[in-house]
């Protein structure tokens, strides 16, 4: 079985990884996915790198446990995020979120919800370098927003 949950320095391929994920599943009638991807442009500032730091093992606990709960609010049969580390540049593809389901609604609601979830719960830490200097990246209001509106309130104080 292939894990819910990658972890890794190395890129990846969305299509290949869909295809995994929704291999000879009949009951699959809609796969959603969102890719997010390094800017150049953050808070009004340029944005030449990104570096990604993470505990290993605890933010694979801590993303399973956010797939546990799409489970158990969506009606979804597979779900697949992989989260880059490491230091990334500007179009680098950082996250993949993916879910299967029998229907195009339950696909695209899991998705959102995951993605809400990762910006502000996952165990990441995001440091970008501009011509100003380093500096970190928190959550955002709108992200906390975002997570709200699954009846979720944000623990980043």
């Amino acid at each position: 079985m292939t894990p819910r949950v990658t972890i890794q320095i190395e890129d990846f391929d969305l299509a290949a990884e869909i295809q995994v994920l929704r291999k000879d599943d009949k009951r699959v009638g809609a796969v959603c996915s969102f890719i997010g991807t390094v800017r150049d442009l953050n808070d009004g500032l340029t944005v030449n790198s990104m570096e990604l730091e993470h505990y290993p093992g605890m933010t694979e606990k801590a993303i399973e446990a956010m797939i546990d709960e799409a489970v158990a609010r969506f009606d979804i049969f597979a779900v697949q995020v992989i989260h880059r580390v490491g230091l990334l540049q500007p179009l680098d593809q950082v996250v993949m979120v993916a879910v299967t389901a029998s229907h195009r609604g339950e696909s695209f609601k899991a998705c959102e919800f995951l993605m809400d979830y990762l910006k502000t719960q996952a165990p990441f830490w995001k440091k970008e370098q501009t011509p100003e200097g380093a500096r970190w990246v928190d959550a955002r209001v709108s992200d906390d927003a975002a997570l709200a509106q699954w009846g979720i309130l944000a623990n980043n104080a």
